[in-house]
């Protein structure tokens, strides 16, 4: 590869991660993102956030208990949770709640069905 070829493909990325960082930033800001410049910047843009791996977690429910009732337990224990049975799941990605689903079967294993995503205004306020 020329250097040349080099240089502009990093010119490329970096021209990339500062649309990224603007978004984050008028985001964090409240405002609304400026659009994007169509073309082949556009997609690397999209390209280079395609890959970021996410932490995705379903919470069944939560219990509170006591280190007395924690250390009482055994095989067979069982822990009552907050949530009623047939309450939706709750879905968080990077330990936000973004949706709430159901609990699907799909080739033997568990999955979840998303039965509502958490509007931006949601979220905001369980932050608070």
């Amino acid at each position: 590869m020329a250097d040349n070829e080099i240089e502009q493909g990093l010119e490329g990325v970096a021209a990339a991660a500062g649309e990224v960082a603007e978004a984050a930033t008028a985001a964090a800001a409240g405002a609304a993102p400026t659009p994007a410049k169509k073309g082949p910047q556009n997609t690397r843009t999209l390209e280079f956030l395609m890959d970021v791996a996410l932490q995705v977690s379903v919470e069944v429910g939560r219990a509170r208990m006591t280190i007395n009732d924690l250390l009482q337990m055994g095989p067979g224990s069982v822990v009552e949770l907050e949530k009623i049975a047939g309450e939706p799941l709750d879905i968080f990605i990077n330990g936000k709640a973004v949706a709430r689903g159901e609990a699907v079967i799909v080739n033997e294993k568990f999955g979840v069905r998303l039965t509502d995503i958490i509007s931006p205004e949601e979220r905001v306020e369980g932050i608070a």
